[in-house]
């Protein structure tokens, strides 16, 4: 039997399905023990006081028939029955109880079964009860106290099960929060580290949820030194061959114009190809997280890129205030984005829209775009698509799309490519939570 439809009415949250696993039994044990309560106390017991009563009113009954009913409070003061005579229109009033009542319902249903001569049956006090019996000499009222029919306070234990088990509950629910507090502690850590944040995290909580923290810390040190490695090597490769390159200008500019033109051309694209690898290596984590005046910063941005000689505008500028960013990073994301873009086409258009949820920053080219089934495959280091992006042109790596992705990342967003509706070109979006 498939349990699979119960997932959709489940808690998401540990807190929650764990406040479920603890409050389910108590609820059910509450059921089971006030359907049991109910059959034995209420019903049983109430029978068994009900039956004693009943030989108590037949004596009664006897005595009235045979004495008269002033013969009760003469001969029978020890059983505290009032008894006496009333109209004959006392006998078509109908039994009553109140809707809360619970054990009304068995007494009245067990008097007129056991008892013939009770007409009525009034339990709408509820400290008296109060009968009208049909006797041969005439319509007779008897009032006595309602405990000697029925137990007293018959909810009291059911009061006490409730109360009690709210205040043990509400104790359990704190404990509770106190050992999930660990694990939420833990999950803030991956998930800043995640976005690039190394934050301060400390083991503690159950032996479990130490291992699990203790796991985290050791793996999060192993990617920290990997990162660093990479970092290290690729700058250490970049900076290397700066040395030859500066020999091989030298060399060049003592050539001859036909000659050294286009060897200088080399060298000016081999230049940049290192020059990505140190971007590259210095990662998407440079800096620390600052408040960033959008609009400011973006048109910054776009007049770098303009001065540089980049057909680029700013097209479109929605919304203003500032938005936690490395601004270094981002700046170096953006601008592989505008690069790529007047490299594959003519022109790049730039917009942003900045919302209270998030920040989008759009390029769109008119260039050639990429495929659909490429896109993903674009976004990776080194990736070189050779009949989507013009690679004729030279000078690519592969690491412009690959350095904004990371960016991205860094900062709890994500890089999409799409097509630009626009330009007919490759459309790339930084969308950033807030």
């Amino acid at each position: 039997m498939s349990f699979a439809w119960l997932k959709h009415y489940m808690p998401r949250s540990l807190y929650g399905r764990a406040a479920l696993i603890l409050l389910l039994p108590v609820v059910v044990l509450q059921i089971v023990v006030g359907v049991v309560f109910t059959q034995r106390h209420f019903e049983d017991v109430t029978l068994q006081m009900s039956d004693a009563v009943v030989r108590e009113l037949r004596l009664v009954s006897h005595l009235i028939e045979n004495q008269g009913v002033d013969a009760v409070a003469r001969d029978l003061p020890e059983l505290a029955i009032q008894a006496r005579l009333v109209a004959p229109d006392a006998l078509r009033e109908a039994d009553g109880r109140n809707w809360d009542d619970f054990t009304g319902r068995v007494i009245i249903s067990r008097l007129n079964r056991v008892m013939p001569e009770v007409a009525t049956v009034d339990l709408r006090n509820s400290k008296m009860v109060r009968l009208v019996l049909d006797l041969p000499s005439g319509a007779y009222e008897l009032v006595f106290d309602r405990r000697r029919i029925s137990a007293a306070n018959p909810h009291q234990l059911l009061v006490n099960m409730v109360f009690f088990s709210i205040v043990f509950t509400i104790i359990a629910l704190i404990y509770l929060r106190n050992q999930l507090r660990p694990i939420k502690r833990l999950a803030m850590a991956a998930d800043a580290f995640g976005r690039g944040q190394s934050t301060p995290y400390a083991p503690s909580g159950a032996t479990e949820v130490r291992a699990a923290g203790t796991a985290f810390l050791s793996m999060r040190n192993r990617i920290e030194r990997q990162i660093e490695t990479r970092t290290l090597m690729l700058s250490g490769v970049s900076h290397d061959l700066r040395t030859p390159l500066t020999r091989m200008r030298l060399a060049l500019s003592m050539l001859d114009d036909a000659e050294r033109e286009p060897l200088e051309q080399d060298v000016a694209e081999m230049q940049s190809m290192i020059d990505a690898f140190l971007d590259f290596s210095k990662g998407a984590h440079e800096g620390e997280q600052e408040p960033v005046d959008i609009p400011a910063w973006m048109a910054s941005v776009v007049e770098d890129a303009q001065r540089a000689g980049q057909n680029v505008s700013l097209v479109h500028a929605q919304g203003t205030g500032d938005v936690m960013l490395r601004a270094g990073a981002m700046r170096r994301a953006v601008g592989n984005l505008i690069g790529n873009a007047v490299r594959y086409g003519t022109k790049a258009e730039v917009s942003f829209d900045l919302t209270e949820k998030s920040l989008r920053i759009r390029v769109e080219d008119n260039g050639p775009g990429i495929p659909e089934d490429r896109r993903a495959e674009a976004q990776r280091p080194f990736s070189r698509l050779d009949a989507a992006r013009n690679q004729d042109k030279g000078g690519s790596v592969g690491l412009g799309l690959a350095i904004a992705t990371d960016v991205a990342r860094a900062h709890g967003g994500v890089l999409r490519l799409g097509g630009s509706e626009r330009l007919g070109g490759l459309k790339a979006d930084i969308v950033i939570a807030r």
